[in-house]
């Protein structure tokens, strides 16, 4: 069984090797290429205003990696941790490794429990409308495209709003098309129709493939989608078999192995 893992490029790698060591023959095609944001001075400032915000909900482990990596003076990193009472958002296990792995306490991270049946905004709000009052202040940390627009939903945005919160944005890092090499064109034309099944944790993954393979027949693709609408996204490209998995290594694996 050959899949083909679209995440962007360092995590693509990271997953590869994990269905390797599952007994599953994996490559990697990214089909998001991520920079760092265009405006490093938000990032900063946000950085120094973290203790007056309640909590701070991070997208994506790329939104986590980014946030931190912008600041490379640790004494500001250590000042910033030490008075957050600021508890850091996350709506999927990835984001939480993020998180851990930059430092943040357990205690200090609110997410959906590992075996919850969906990780997204939510579930992550079903756990923190709690702490919601008006006037709590949240920071929003996020990616966005090349044009600065946001990506993302905005659906957490607007409960927050709803519940009387002051929301701030930040965008720590950009979202773009990649550019492939006439040597992926055809990887990724001939993983159409060879059997491999494609592995998508994005709907923004799968706009992009079809528009480096325009007019692309995809009646005999197979997929696996980490959520619902990401399902739907692959369905409406054409992908002939679609099946949604929690973004799970066990559950991607049982979904992967059940098109053989």
């Amino acid at each position: 069984m050959h899949v083909i893992v679209t995440r962007p490029a360092q995590d693509a790698q990271r997953w590869v090797r994990e269905l390797l060591k599952q007994g599953l023959q994996a490559t990697t095609l990214p089909l998001i290429a991520i920079a760092p944001a265009a405006n490093a001075l938000a990032v900063q400032q946000a950085w120094q205003n973290m203790a007056h915000y309640q909590a701070a909900m991070f997208v994506s482990g790329n939104a986590v990696q980014h946030f931190y990596a912008s600041n490379q003076a640790s004494a500001l990193i250590e000042q910033a941790q030490a008075t957050i009472n600021t508890r850091a958002w996350a709506t999927g296990p990835g984001t939480v490794a993020a998180l851990r792995q930059a430092g943040v306490a357990a205690d200090q991270i609110d997410a959906p429990d590992a075996a919850a049946g969906q990780f997204d905004s939510e579930a992550l709000w079903h756990i923190v409308a709690p702490q919601v009052q008006p006037g709590s202040r949240i920071l929003v940390v996020r990616g966005s495209d090349h044009t600065g627009e946001a990506a993302g939903r905005s659906w957490l945005a607007e409960q927050l709003a709803a519940a009387g919160a002051q929301l701030d944005t930040v965008v720590a890092y950009e979202r773009r098309a990649p550019v492939f090499s006439p040597d992926q064109l055809r990887q990724a034309q001939q993983a159409c129709g060879d059997g491999s099944v494609w592995l998508f944790s994005s709907s923004e993954a799968i706009a992009h493939l079809q528009t480096l393979l325009p007019g692309q027949d995809f009646r005999t693709a197979r997929a696996v989608a980490t959520h619902g609408r990401i399902a739907q996204a692959a369905r409406r490209a054409g992908f002939g078999v679609v099946c949604e998995s929690r973004p799970l290594l066990a559950d991607i694996v049982a979904s992967i192995e059940s098109l053989a």
